[in-house]
């Protein structure tokens, strides 16, 4: 971004005029002169010492649209740096948004492992307890172990990933690598969208940066074009100098002069090379515009697929959340049918079992709807939710 500002400012200096000063000292011996010396005057010239200086104002009058254009090419370039600042902000905060869900999720799977584990301890030590009184079995006992191991292993994989989401969050937000992070936050659902899809479409063809960017690169072209062809044409400008000369053997002293004038230059025939450069930005001007019915097309498809998963998560929200609520109920009534000695410790095993998947499966269900969220906040360029 810088870069492109500082060129932009090169650019604009040509529309002011330019103060040049030149100086120097030399001494000189004539190889030709000593010989016309020894020849007709019979002796050997003496080295000439000689000073001057120059100093020159001048200005570029007509450029034949070179100056112009190349201030529009940089102002162009950096109207494009600009919106891939935009660009650029956008995907980043998609990314930390994603990794932040990330590390949401792998810190509730970890709960939930570890209240599976409670939930086992538990039902072995009512096992133990049945089998002890003699309405259990040892079996049943050690069936539990058996599911108590694998809810052990299930919490170990579960904190494994949350260390992996950790790590792969701490360098989005250029923490230290030792850093430890969590989610704060408690899981719930990011907001609402309240535009339709069409609505949403319209708005991302508004605030996206990718499609203002091919204009400007297509304007960057143009520019650049016309600088290529006015390299032949002609270029008038304007100059006065001053002029101070002074020869050391000779008794003149110092002698002073100026000059004022208009020069013409003209590139008559430079082998093609000026509309082959312009053909080369021409190529450069169509190429910016296919990108930018490729961009448009991208971007309604971007738009289409973050809302399509919006309403999809969302109804899965729903279903989760049922489905969540009937399973605390099955698990209440198989721990009392167990304890009851009515009910099998089979029974009870696979309501937790069933609790585990419902309690994980709305735990996706929320944060992919958060996903999809951020998706469709980026396909727009919206950085703020709609509540």
């Amino acid at each position: 971004m810088k870069r492109s500002q500082a060129a932009l400012r090169q650019a604009r200096a040509a529309l002011y005029p330019t103060l040049s000063g030149e100086a120097e000292v030399a001494y000189e011996r004539n190889a030709q002169e000593r010989l016309n010396d020894l020849k007709y005057e019979q002796r050997d010239s003496q080295p000439t010492g000689a000073f001057s200086s120059t100093v020159e104002l001048s200005y570029d009058l007509f450029t034949a649209g070179k100056r112009s254009a190349r201030i529009r090419a940089a102002e162009a370039q950096v109207r494009f740096n600009q919106l891939d600042v935009d660009r650029v902000r956008s995907q980043t905060r998609l990314e930390v948004a994603n990794a932040y869900y990330d590390l949401q999720q792998a810190g509730e799977q970890v709960r939930i492992a570890q209240a599976g584990i409670k939930n086992v301890q538990r039902l072995l030590t009512d096992a133990q307890a049945l089998e002890e009184g003699g309405l259990g079995t040892k079996f049943d006992i050690i069936r539990t172990r058996v599911q108590l191991g694998n809810a052990e292993q299930e919490l170990i994989d579960a904190q494994v990933q949350q260390e992996i989401a950790q790590r792969q969050f701490v360098p989005l937000l250029s923490l230290a690598e030792v850093a430890a992070v969590s989610a704060a936050d408690p899981v719930e659902v990011a907001g609402a969208w309240q535009l339709s899809l069409e609505e949403s479409i319209l708005l991302a063809y508004q605030k996206r940066a990718e499609l203002p960017q091919q204009l400007a690169q297509r304007e960057l072209a143009q520019q650049q074009r016309k600088a290529a062809i006015a390299g032949v044409l002609p270029q008038v400008s304007l100059f006065a100098n001053y002029q101070v000369v002074n020869e050391f053997n000779e008794s003149f002293g110092t002698l002073q002069g100026y000059a004022a004038g208009a020069r013409l230059r003209w590139n008559f025939f430079d082998g093609g090379a000026a509309f082959a450069a312009a053909d080369q930005e021409t190529q450069n001007r169509s190429i910016a515009e296919a990108r930018f019915a490729q961009s448009r097309n991208q971007i309604r498809l971007q738009v289409e697929q973050a809302y399509k998963n919006l309403q999809a998560n969302a109804r899965s929200i729903q279903t989760a959340t049922a489905a969540l609520k009937e399973a605390l109920e099955a698990l209440d009534i198989a721990q009392f049918r167990f304890q009851s000695g009515v009910g099998t410790q089979l029974d009870v095993i696979t309501a937790q079992t069933d609790l585990i998947r419902a309690e994980s499966n709305k735990l996706r269900a929320v944060l992919n709807y958060n996903r999809a969220l951020a998706a469709l906040q980026r396909a727009v360029n919206d950085l703020v939710a709609k509540k």
